[in-house]
């Protein structure tokens, strides 16, 4: 299921992944600090989406209250939730 996400209160203004089987890949950041958040993509390649989430949630940066990867996280959790629904 190809999922997009429009992230709020971040750089990245688009979030673009692939969630099948609870599993996620294909992670595509719009904007935002590119060297991190193209790691990100690697390092969560074929793993499961809720665990991701898990560990992204909370994630701040500077001095906002989110960051690209926590906004990640809601979407990870919202296209399980559609996905389950």
């Amino acid at each position: 299921m190809h999922c997009t996400f429009n992230p709020k209160g971040v750089c990245s203004v688009q979030i673009d992944f692939e969630l099948n089987d609870g599993k996620v890949s294909d992670v595509q950041f719009m904007g935002g600090c590119n060297g991190n958040l193209k790691a990100i993509a690697r390092l969560v390649e074929g793993k499961d989406a809720l665990e991701i989430a898990n560990i992204l949630e909370g994630n701040t940066c500077g001095m906002r209250t989110t960051s690209c990867a926590d906004q990640f996280s809601k979407a990870l959790k919202e296209a399980v939730a559609k996905a389950q629904a």
